[in-house]
């Protein structure tokens, strides 16, 4: 991590933390403040989704994204769309314009063109470092989380405001050189002024995936979950998420055993350790406490204080 790329990563998610905190400030809802914050790390070509998702096997880009209204349990999620500049938004349109959930491929694709989403060429979402990445895996004969042992993984984000005090927590984690997995994925959680949550999730998944191969991030219930007690967003390995049911496993535990949410996401990152899963989760209550359990060496992570301060960090001491 050198101190330039650093300061762009930082740069990166204190744009995401203000978009978020811009609609929690002026009373808007939680579903709109997970949007935005989402759209402004899809926007960053540092992070893997959006523009700057990784490359498959055949040198496209594929993305996935979720988005889930705890308050009414709607959600809309999207699975290999390409092309389409927001993954995000279009996920809210199935949410809300269709009897549907998932929409995924050509179908997705055709459904964003009738609701106006807007598109963009090849050409915006090639980046030379994806692009190196594919070359690399393809020459190796591996399938990659997003990036490099030697490079920083993307942002993902959260956001948590409860009347006037407003917490934002923000993380993503991601491995050294020792470690075994390279994580990658976007996402943020939220608690607005009327205590609703709402979560939202977006990535461009594994470089030099093939087969039309989905993770966790739009299976609800598995990379992303809103309803009355939480909201959670993952990222990691998304097949061990998918055999956890991360996301909502955080909510059973609170309402089953009646832990708290920082007991129960602890609990869940433990079981995913014991399934051999590497990640962690953002999670927020309906009372604005916020956690940010992971079992890997550390977490891209920010947050918004009392009074609008933002603060971020990288490793586990909190640097």
């Amino acid at each position: 991590m050198t101190p330039e790329l650093e300061a762009e990563y930082r740069g990166g998610l204190e744009d995401g933390l203000r978009a978020g905190w811009d609609v929690l400030q002026q009373g808007g809802s939680s579903l709109d403040a997970v949007e935005a914050a989402v759209v402004s790390l899809e926007d960053f070509p540092l992070f893997n989704a959006g523009r700057g998702s990784v490359f498959t096997h055949e040198g496209k880009n594929e993305m996935d994204a979720a988005i889930m209204d705890g308050h009414t349990l709607d959600a809309g999620s999207v699975a290999f769309v390409k092309n389409v500049k927001n993954p995000v938004r279009l996920a809210r349109l199935v949410m809300e314009k269709t009897e549907h959930i998932l929409l995924a491929g050509n179908g997705a694709n055709e459904f964003a063109r009738e609701m106006g989403v807007e598109f963009a060429d090849d050409a915006y979402f090639f980046t030379e470092h994806r692009y190196e990445q594919l070359l690399k895996a393809r020459e190796e004969g591996v399938v990659q989380l997003d990036h490099t042992a030697s490079e920083p993984a993307a942002v993902a984000e959260g956001l948590s405001q409860v009347k006037d005090d407003v917490v934002v927590r923000s993380v993503q984690p991601f491995a050294t050189a020792g470690g075994s997995d390279k994580i990658g994925t976007v996402g943020a959680v939220a608690c607005d002024v009327n205590g609703r949550l709402a979560a939202a999730t977006s990535t461009g998944g594994m470089t030099n995936k093939k087969f039309g191969r989905v993770g966790d991030t739009p299976i609800i219930g598995s990379g992303n979950y809103a309803d009355c007690i939480c909201a959670v967003s993952c990222t990691g390995h998304g097949e061990y998420f998918m055999r956890g049911v991360t996301a909502y496993d955080v909510a059973a535990r609170m309402k089953y055993k009646d832990l708290s949410l920082e007991d129960a996401a602890r609990e869940t990152i433990e079981h995913l350790t014991a399934i051999q899963g590497e990640g962690g989760l953002i999670a927020v209550d309906s009372k604005g406490n916020v956690t940010l359990p992971f079992n890997c060496e550390g977490m891209y992570r920010g947050w918004v204080a009392k009074g609008g301060v933002i603060g971020t960090a990288i490793y586990r001491e909190g640097n």
